[in-house]
């Protein structure tokens, strides 16, 4: 098993620490409030506290917090994420929720990308999953799909035995630019909560036909 750090303290970060931990894997929370990181952690039971700028402990560092913060909470880990294998679960959607806040043609993942050392392996995942649904788990009997996108092949092939390991189905879409079509994929998430479905108690996923 892999020893994971999440950095944020929000739902995804609670959500994705429970599922990690009964996944059996060890899990460090860091978050700049040491308060808020020590409370979550002790309602997770079992979960540790790293400190907010140092080193993650973790082999993979998830990235959970807003994307506005993202870029600059990664430049103040600087080299501390140089090899890491990073998740990234942003969705850099405007405040409409009618487009990006990203520049054209780019990815919230491509940017975060930019602001990590050049050795640290950038994968998008989990950012069309409402944290409801990931806490779940499983639904109605199939597991979650969990789309990525990366670079580097054995970044990916660690994420992608993270996701099994949490009992979910991983989907490799391509290389980091396909993380503009999750973040997409997301937006589209929000137009059917906005329009159609009129609630987020689902997820987007593959059936393959035979």
């Amino acid at each position: 098993m892999s020893s994971i750090s999440i950095v944020g303290l929000g739902n995804m970060a609670g959500a994705l620490a429970g599922r990690a931990l009964a996944g059996g894997h060890a899990v460090e929370i860091i978050g700049r409030d040491p308060a808020k990181a020590k409370e979550l952690a002790a309602a997770l039971d079992g979960a540790t506290v790293g400190a907010a700028g140092a080193v993650p402990a973790g082999d993979i560092v998830i990235l959970a917090v807003p994307y506005g913060s993202a870029a600059a909470v990664v430049g103040e880990y600087g080299d501390a994420l140089r090899g890491k294998v990073m998740i990234d679960i942003t969705n850099p959607v405007n405040a409409d929720f009618t487009g990006f806040v990203t520049p054209e043609g780019s990815s919230g993942a491509q940017e975060i990308a930019k602001a990590a050392p050049a050795d640290a392996h950038v994968v998008k995942a989990f950012n069309t999953l409402y944290s409801h649904v990931l806490a779940a788990g499983p639904a109605e009997g199939r597991p979650l799909d969990v789309f990525i996108a990366g670079d580097d092949a054995q970044a990916k092939t660690l994420v992608s035995e993270f996701i099994e390991s949490l009992g979910m189905r991983p989907m490799d879409t391509g290389k980091l630019p396909m993380a503009r079509t999750l973040e997409n994929a997301a937006l589209l998430m929000l137009g059917l909560v906005a329009h159609s479905v009129n609630h987020t108690n689902f997820f987007l996923g593959i059936n393959i036909l035979d």
